[in-house]
């Protein structure tokens, strides 16, 4: 009995160590990766790079909120919230500061009311769509000090999201994590390529067919215009 058991034990940790790659092909012969539209022909031009690590990363080199892009006066944080947000109030008039408003959360399609709060203003976190240890592995490491800044602060790559779900993020790419907001998924992948075009960013394998599985099941998807 206690043969059987472990044969039954070495059976199903090599069945769950094969399953994925199993899967992959099984969708590739199918025409899972199949996909057409912009995002699909510019994710197909990216440079695929399997040896990516995240050695020497550090957050802070990338300038998030200390950059005001756009020469406004604002911080990219208060400049997503006020994009992203509607029934937009401020701290007070001439104010880049937003004191409420309502998100029609994309990553989980929830409705979120913001309160600008030292314990509620966490409900509502700026995501970078392409993570930055994720940008920094495919490409930023060798980037300048005003490249890294640059992107950091990208409304291109910015989302005003729920927090919790950003928190869950972290870093993952396409390969990992998707939102749970089904029809955000094509929208999602769609900037995350824009951006990584845009930025001449690279993409493993693995992410590359997340990415081509989801943009399968959208024909026609675009890349988000970068306005």
């Amino acid at each position: 009995m206690l043969i059987l058991l472990v044969l039954a034990a070495v059976i199903g940790v090599t069945v769950g160590l094969m399953l994925p790659q199993v899967s992959s092909e099984a969708a590739r012969m199918t025409g899972g990766y199949t996909a057409t539209g912009s995002a699909a022909d510019t994710l197909n031009r990216l440079i695929v790079d399997d040896n990516q690590n995240a050695s020497g990363y550090d957050r802070d080199s990338f300038g998030f909120r200390e950059e005001d892009t756009d020469g406004n006066g604002c911080d990219a944080r208060e400049d997503v919230l006020a994009r992203d947000l509607t029934d937009v109030q401020y701290k007070y008039a001439g104010s880049c500061e937003v004191a409420s408003g309502t998100l029609d959360d994309p990553y989980t399609g929830k409705t979120i009311h913001f309160v600008r709060g030292r314990t509620t203003s966490a409900k509502v976190q700026i995501d970078h769509v392409v993570a930055l240890e994720n940008a920094w592995q495919s490409g930023a490491r060798d980037w300048s000090t005003v490249e890294r800044r640059q992107f950091g602060n990208d409304q291109y790559n910015l989302l005003a999201v729920d927090g919790p779900a950003n928190q869950e993020k972290g870093s993952a790419s396409a390969a990992y994590w998707l939102p749970t907001n089904g029809d955000y998924r094509c929208d999602y992948v769609a900037r995350q390529i824009g951006v990584k075009d845009k930025y001449h960013l690279t993409v493993t394998s693995s992410e590359k067919d997340a990415m081509l599985a989801v943009l399968h099941t959208c024909p026609g998807q675009a890349v988000p215009d970068d306005n």
